[in-house]
């Protein structure tokens, strides 16, 4: 049972009430009026069906006469009853709500039946007239009518299907771009401002609000798809700027609409537009930085004519942090294409040479290269030919065309790692991005970059001294052009590797100029078939040995060529090497005379058969010394191959003084005129396996160093192995030493630093 003090204060709540709904009016004419307006009021909101929506004798809708409306919203709002009537009609908007939820099932049930987004259009436009016919006048103030469309959007939210943002997300791009690539060929021409009402419709929907992300991905989409159809495989010409002009041309008229509603000015909506276009920039730096970064490794193939493409990457990255995408992604095309056993040396190296130049116009700085180069130039360093291709290229030995050197590129000395001078105004601290070791391999010229993939250019020049050996030996009495081409290269070789480097080189030569000249006086002496190369030991890489000796009149050559030569130089004597050279035989047989130039082997088995007609493999060997037998058998099949010889049966050989019918035709005695056979190069042991062949006595040594103390520099173990009887080898034999046994795998090397391969 209710207390005194609770009627007491009911009753009191009660009167300020009615004091507040009558108005100080006579009896209960305030209150009534209240009443009326109220349901005036009430029925001026009702959310009716638009499709049945009843009508007056006027022919208006029922109880939407404003006129008579606004004393009623007038007397409601004095009455502080406001806020009850909004909440009155929203609850009525709750109950109605249902007949726009049916419409929209039934347009979306079309649409997701015929994939057309005509019908999407048709649902917004029509969502649009209950949103119209159901809100409130703007007398009753913009918190009501804000008030009505959150909740209008709420409750269409909740309604609208899964399936609907796919269909505004195809409906956007359908107001960005023409129905189709028809349209264009038949002049159609684009004209955002036609889809304006539309767009206006979605804003008062709170649709771009609620999609803002779908939009925008229309937008990327749509630079995205133009920059993959117009820029791949496009890389003789920048893009980037025709990109933007694009933008400003084709999606900027597009944004207005989406990010720049209710601009009064074209500053404002710059203004307003400044964000989401930086955003949309951004995105087109990014979508084009993905192309070139997918498409690099066929950049650099198509270097120089890529320049473009390289201009772009260089200018995006500027903008996008995808430094690290793009040496992953090159490194790992290096790895699937390049560094692989199917691939050339040459090749690697050529494209070392491009990925060099590509990427100093990318990152002129050269932390990309750093990293990229890195796995190329490990690899290089395991193949065994990587520094005589190099060398080889260095004095024009190479036959394909495509130098490694750029011909406008002066010949400058090879470049040391220079020293940070940290007193330089001009000095900049390194990248972010710079590893620990980036200062240690920065030359800029690209001779320089290959000689430092080894740790010393000794190796290179040892090479060099192999290599031109193997030249100078080649050269026939008729070439001397060719020795002065290899003295101009040794020239220029000498600016790059300096004059010390090159002493050994210069001696070679001199011997090449000696040799003919010793030649001309013997044979003014007394004329010899023979023209040898006559050549300084000690200077000179160690040619192969062999025990072969020339029998019959070979030897005699030999040594009346000698006798002369001790007359000439009696404090010097010749060691002949007859397994090297090439010789001019001219063979009488009954039927046909052969003009042909062979290998020494081969000349001495042919002479042998001068004595007797029919001679077994293990005969022949034995007259000429200890040769290997498959290189016996592969001298003789050069005269089966002739017509000369003949097996039968195996490994016994016949003279044919006559040509055999199916050979020759039978009994005609002609000048048979044979192809020359090229002269194999003479074999040369390479400079780095002579010394690792004389030091793998200290093997032992290094191996137990190694094995005990783990990891040690190459100044540590040269230290150490100075210990050791007899050892008397330089810093840099010992690096030839250990490279040549990094290559067969008994040791690994890293950051300068040795340990055994377990």
């Amino acid at each position: 049972m209710a207390t005194d003090a609770l009627k007491s204060q009911v009753a009191a709540k009660w009167q300020e009430s009615f004091h507040r709904l009558n108005a100080d009016a006579p009896g209960i004419v305030g209150l009534m009026q209240f009443s009326e307006a109220w349901r005036i009021s009430t029925q001026f909101l009702y959310p009716w069906d638009i499709n049945s929506m009843p009508v007056d004798e006027d022919g208006r809708p029922y109880g939407r006469d404003l006129e008579k409306a606004k004393p009623a919203f007038a007397l409601v709002n004095q009455s502080r009853r406001l806020p009850a009537l909004l909440e009155n009609f929203l609850e009525d908007m709750r109950k109605s709500f249902h007949l726009v939820e049916n419409e929209i099932a039934q347009y979306m049930a079309r649409y997701e039946a015929s994939d057309n987004t005509d019908e999407l259009q048709a649902l917004v436009s029509r969502v649009m007239e209950w949103y119209k016919a159901w809100a409130p006048p703007v007398e009753l103030g913009a918190t009501v009518f804000s008030t009505y469309s959150l909740n209008f959007q709420t409750r269409l939210f909740s309604v609208l299907p899964p399936s609907f943002a796919d269909g505004f997300k195809r409906l956007c791009s359908l107001l960005l771009q023409p129905p189709g690539d028809e349209a264009e060929q038949e002049g159609y021409e684009w004209n955002p401002g036609a889809y304006a009402a539309l767009w206006k419709d979605f804003e008062m929907l709170g649709l771009i609000d609620r999609y803002e992300s779908i939009i925008a991905s229309v937008g990327y989409e749509f630079i995205e798809n133009y920059i993959l159809t117009k820029c791949s495989g496009e890389w003789a010409n920048p893009m980037l700027e025709d990109l933007r002009v694009w933008m400003s041309d084709r999606v900027v008229p597009w944004m207005l609409h989406v990010y720049a509603r209710g601009a009064s000015s074209p500053e404002e909506a710059r203004t307003m537009l400044q964000g989401v276009g930086s955003r949309f920039d951004f995105h087109i730096n990014k979508t084009l930085c993905d192309l070139r970064t997918k498409e690099i490794f066929d950049i650099i193939i198509d270097f120089p004519d890529s320049m473009g493409a390289l201009q772009d990457l260089r200018d995006c990255l500027q903008r996008v942090d995808q430094r690290e995408k793009l040496v992953k992604s090159l490194r790992k095309a290096n790895q699937k294409r390049l560094l692989h056993p199917g691939a050339d040396t040459k090749l690697i190296l050529q494209q070392y040479v491009a990925t060099i130049r590509c990427l100093r116009v990318v990152d002129p700085v050269g932390v990309l290269l750093y990293k990229v180069a890195d796995p190329i130039r490990r690899y290089l360093r395991e193949r065994p030919d990587t520094i005589r291709s190099i060398v080889a290229n260095l004095v024009g030995d190479d036959d394909s065309g495509d130098s490694l050197v750029d011909e406008n590129e002066p010949v400058t000395p090879l470049q040391q790692t220079d020293v940070e001078d940290y007193s330089d105004p001009q000095w900049d601290p390194e990248p972010i991005d710079a590893g620990p070791e980036f200062r240690t391999n920065k030359p800029s010229d690209v001779i320089s970059t290959l000689v430092s993939i080894y740790d010393s250019k000794d190796l290179f020049v040892k090479e060099l001294q192999v290599l031109l050996a193997q030249r100078l030996l080649m050269v026939s009495k008729e070439g001397t052009d060719r020795v002065e081409r290899e003295r101009r290269n040794v020239e220029i070789l000498k600016i790059r590797f300096g004059e010390a480097a090159l002493q050994v080189c210069e001696v070679m030569l001199k011997d090449m100029s000696d040799s003919k000249r010793i030649d001309v006086h013997i044979q003014s002496q007394k004329s010899s078939v023979v023209h040898p190369t006559i050549i300084s030991r000690q200077f000179w890489p160690s040619l192969e040995s062999s025990d072969m000796v020339m029998p019959g009149q070979f030897k005699e050559l030999q040594e009346q060529y000698d006798k002369e030569f001790r007359t000439f130089k009696p404090d010097k004597k010749l060691k002949w090497l007859p397994h090297l050279g090439t010789v001019s035989l001219e063979l009488e047989l009954e039927d046909r005379t052969i003009e042909v130039d062979v290998p020494p082997l081969e000349a001495a088995f042919i002479e042998l058969f001068s004595e007797k007609k029919t001679l077994t493999l293990d005969e022949l060997i034995v007259a000429v010394g200890s040769v290997d037998k498959s290189a016996a058998i592969k001298a003789l099949s050069t005269w089966v191959d002739h017509g000369v010889l003949k097996e039968d049966p195996e490994y016994t050989f016949n003279l044919l003084e006559r040509a055999e019918e199916a050979g020759t035709g039978g009994g005609v005695t002609r000048e048979r005129d044979m192809v020359p056979v090229e002269s194999e190069q003479p074999t040369l042991s390479v400079a780095q396996q002579q010394q690792a062949d004389q030091m793998r006595v200290y093997w032992k040594f290094i191996e137990g160093m190694l094995t005990n103390l783990g990891t040690l520099p190459l100044d540590r173990i040269q230290t150490m192995l100075k210990f050791a009887p007899g050892y008397d080898r330089t810093v840099e034999q010992l690096s030839a030493f250990m490279e040549a046994a990094r290559r067969e795998g008994l040791v690994i090397v890293r950051d300068g630093m040795w340990k055994l391969n377990k």
